[in-house]
């Protein structure tokens, strides 16, 4: 298989099972499952990847190198509304292409002390949004609302199969509005 079309399939597979590990959780999530939605066997699922373990992981770090890559591009602005409207703008954009891996990211919020490693992920979240661990409670509970709805309604514009670029203001406009920031 050329190395294109090997990473593209790789890809894909990772945010299937990345999409499914966010719903369900490791344990919850079976390989039957994870084969059938990126359409192999079991077997050819293990051709890509040797095991439930190593799927699991590659996607966490695929969704930590988003979050990496979106904390990088705003890491020189300063804390407050534009950071935040730029950090939701490009995780958004992350999301409509590649729901699963974001949804993932998510999960440490959503499903804390599941994988050791989570508190790197919300250490990530909180630089991004510049979440001090003194902070009110009402702050954190907005952008995990604002970052829930995200994960929630861009899984829905890519099952829809509608067109996302339709989807992607109500997405933004919708996050702006939970972190408290409405749009002009």
């Amino acid at each position: 298989m050329p190395r294109q079309l090997r990473a593209g399939v790789d890809e894909r597979i990772l945010d299937a099972a990345a999409a499914l590990f966010a719903r369900h959780g490791f344990e919850q999530t079976s390989l039957k499952s994870l084969a059938d939605a990126v359409g192999l066997s079991k077997a050819g699922l293990l051709h890509h990847f040797p095991s439930k373990d190593a799927l699991f992981e590659a996607a966490w770090e695929q969704s930590r190198v988003i979050c990496r890559h979106v904390l990088d591009l705003v890491a020189g602005m300063p804390a407050g509304p534009a950071r935040e409207r730029r950090s939701v703008e490009l995780l958004t954009d992350y999301a409509l292409d590649r729901p699963g891996m974001v949804s993932l990211l998510f999960r440490s919020m959503t499903a804390p002390g599941e994988d050791p490693q989570q508190a790197q992920d919300e250490l990530l979240l909180n630089e991004m949004f510049v979440i001090e661990p003194e902070e009110e409670l009402p702050r954190a509970v907005r952008i995990v609302g604002a970052l829930s709805a995200m994960a929630v309604l861009t899984l829905l514009a890519n099952q829809g199969g509608g067109d996302k670029t339709t989807w992607r203001p109500l997405i933004l406009a919708t996050c702006y509005d939970a972190l408290g920031h409405r749009e002009a």
